[in-house]
């Protein structure tokens, strides 16, 4: 079996990519405790069924992506808890921040994402979590918040419920149970022709408008989600955003930042620098390039009525092998 395949298959690794990269880090396994250790070179390495394995650095195993251990770094170098708070994810993704949000003791994590179907399993089926897709962050607003949310963990009822009770009696049903007909027999309850081909027709017409959303429905919470908070103001939000710059964005995130609460977003120089500052493969390769990034989002910062409380590098790169930072903001109380 491929050595991703297997970590994967095997419970070490949440995903492929994991996978890889803890092979990348190195994973080594053996048939029997009697036998040599055998490395893993590449992914699609074989790894026999049945296998002992053994990860010689499993910190890429913590998180269900590399993200976590990034906003892991900055809680421990900001000195920030989120024990019992409620908690916004801004770019939620696959998960990897709700996933150290909720393993650092957050109550609750909401996440918004512009894509669709990208958060893990694991997180989707979890109580605390609301993941919110198709949600482009720099158009948030606390009522938006809110009825994201709604649709996130809500499920629609019809309205007009359907009538299976008063199908027509179709003709000759009576030889459906292979009845014999006798001068007893009465038919004047049978359905005619016509009022059969009109209540298909009908059922059709219904089927095509639920197809397109004609038809008309009601919201009601999925079971044991009736008492979720969905109160847009946290007093702790996080982000990874691509694509889009921070300074787009923070004027949406302040006014969902409660009095006192604390903003910790990753920082992507790749995204807050003009295309002709960013090297070959999206790479910034100029340090001197990082202070203007600082001061630009130093300013958004300001602008939207954050206090910057301190910026600092990522613990990890990114996965691209750029340099990242975390800026740490607060609204004032």
């Amino acid at each position: 079996m491929r050595a991703d395949v297997f970590l994967v298959e095997g419970g070490h690794a949440a995903t492929r990519s994991q996978a890889q990269r803890l092979i990348a880090a190195g994973v080594q396994w053996r048939l029997a405790s009697t036998l040599p250790w055998n490395k893993v070179a590449k992914n699609g390495d074989d790894i026999p069924v049945g296998a002992e394995l053994q990860l010689l650095d499993a910190a890429e195993a913590k998180y269900l992506s590399r993200g976590g251990l990034k906003l892991e770094g900055a809680l421990s170098a900001t000195g920030l808890s989120v024990a019992g708070l409620r908690c916004l994810d801004v770019g939620q993704s696959t998960g990897g921040f709700t996933d150290c949000l909720l393993q650092a003791g957050a109550a609750q994590v909401i996440g918004v994402d512009v894509g669709q179907g990208q958060l893990h399993e694991l997180l989707r089926a979890d109580p605390r979590v609301i993941g919110c897709e198709g949600v482009n962050a720099r158009h948030l607003t606390p009522d938006a918040l809110v009825e994201a949310c709604e649709e996130a963990i809500s499920e629609r009822i019809e309205t007009e419920v359907e009538d299976n009770e008063t199908q027509p009696k179709a003709p000759y049903a009576w030889m459906r149970n292979g009845g014999m007909v006798d001068d007893d027999y009465d038919d004047s309850d049978d359905a005619k022709e016509h009022e059969i081909e009109a209540f298909k027709a009908e059922r059709a017409a219904k089927a095509q408008a639920r197809a397109a959303g004609d038809i008309a429905t009601e919201r009601r919470r999925l079971a044991g989600r009736e008492g979720d908070d969905l109160t847009p103001v946290f007093p702790f939000i996080t982000g990874d955003l691509s694509f889009i710059s921070l300074t787009l964005v923070l004027p949406a995130l302040a006014p969902l930042l409660a009095p006192g609460g604390d903003l910790l977003m990753l920082v992507k120089p790749q995204f807050e620098l003009q295309p002709g500052q960013v090297g070959k493969g999206g790479i910034v390769r100029d340090a001197s390039l990082y202070p203007q990034v600082e001061e630009r989002i130093r300013q958004a910062c300001a602008a939207a009525g954050l206090q910057v409380a301190g910026w600092y590098d990522s613990a990890i790169p990114g996965g691209d092998g750029n340099r990242e930072f975390f800026i740490h903001a607060r609204r004032a109380a």
